[in-house]
């Protein structure tokens, strides 16, 4: 079949919609879908300055006149939101492609709330545990068995109170709820978390030693919940290597798979536990990791998230000498 065919074909039927004018600022082109989307008819748009067409529509608008590449939000009747996308070809046509996210958006919002109010629901009970223990304490001389015990509740109902919010978001995940799916730098989502945890990494004495493939191949998929999944890895190498340790950073991958790596020189991982540490609310008998603050929730995200994507992780490690925690993700496969 043509090529030209296969684009009229695309052109037609996509959900997206698009909308094409010429150097001149005449739109040309209009597919159904934005027709749809913007409550118009191909004939009344097309041979017309985009400029008198949608000058009552100030997003869409600016996709027109603008130069180069632009993405901003263009308002819809009914009251939708669109993602509008614009590009200018080498004839020096404008090429807009919008997409309505009013569902997605949507989604997300009551997600939002959802997690804020579970969150919350979860907060209260947990808080009144935790003062009935310190009201334990004020009634009579405990012994230290039974101060022991208070001490642990406390200690307890506080991490639970810490993880509530990530406790709900979890199980909105593995729930199955959609995730976003997009083109990710993998190279620039790493350099975002190292930035963010750089401060806790000098408070901490490590430092960070990082090996990056160049070019990463792109994987598809949530940007914001791979970022979690990074964050939380490095933020236990972090948390348990020695200072003055170095935490390597690495990743590389070819036309099929990424992979990813965070390698401590820190406390290591017991031969027992460590099929055990990804579990929910896990938390390692050792008492130098019980010393330090955790809800045992982080590996949990980290996994289920490297899940949803179509990856898998996993562990190694030495008792003593550290950890190297990996993970890969499909990636996006090129044409030849």
């Amino acid at each position: 079949m043509p090529s030209g065919t296969n684009q009229d074909f695309i052109f037609r039927t996509t959900s997206d919609g698009i909308l094409v004018a010429n150097n001149q600022g005449v739109i040309e082109r209009i597919n159904p879908a934005a027709a749809a989307m913007l409550g118009i008819t191909v004939e009344s748009v097309v041979g017309r300055q985009a400029n008198t067409v949608f000058q009552q529509n100030p997003g869409l608008l600016n996709l027109f006149i603008r130069d180069g590449e632009q993405t901003l939000n263009v308002r819809l009747p009914k009251r939708r939101l669109a993602i509008g996308v614009a590009n200018t070809d080498a004839s020096g046509s404008r090429i807009i492609l919008l997409q309505d996210i009013t569902e997605k958006q949507e989604f997300e919002s009551r997600r939002e709330v959802l997690v804020t109010t579970m969150a919350h629901d979860l907060r209260n009970p947990i808080s009144a545990i935790g003062g009935f223990a310190e009201l334990v304490e004020k009634f009579g001389t405990l012994n230290e068995q039974q101060q022991k015990f208070t001490t642990r509740i406390k200690q307890t109902a506080s991490k639970l109170y810490d993880v509530a919010g990530s406790l709900v978001d979890l199980a909105w995940i593995e729930a199955g709820m959609p995730l976003a799916h997009q083109p990710i730098d993998m190279k620039s989502l790493v350099d975002r978390v190292v930035s963010k945890l750089s401060d806790m990494a000098q408070e901490h004495q490590v430092t960070f030693a990082t090996s990056l493939q160049n070019p990463l191949p792109t994987v598809m998929g949530d940007q914001m919940r791979l970022e979690i999944a990074v964050h939380n890895l490095l933020h236990n190498a972090i948390l348990y290597s020695r200072p003055e340790t170095p935490i390597a950073i690495h990743a590389w991958g070819d036309t099929n798979e990424l992979y990813f790596s965070i390698a401590d020189r820190g406390i290591g991982i017991d031969d027992e536990e460590i099929e055990l540490i990804f579990d929910r609310l896990y938390r390692s008998k050792d008492e130098r990791i019980r010393e330090l603050p955790g809800g045992g929730l982080g590996l949990t995200m980290a996994k289920t998230i490297v899940k949803r994507h179509g990856g898998d992780i996993w562990a190694s490690s030495n008792l003593g000498v550290g950890s190297t925690f990996t993970f890969v993700l499909p990636v996006v496969k090129q044409e030849a």
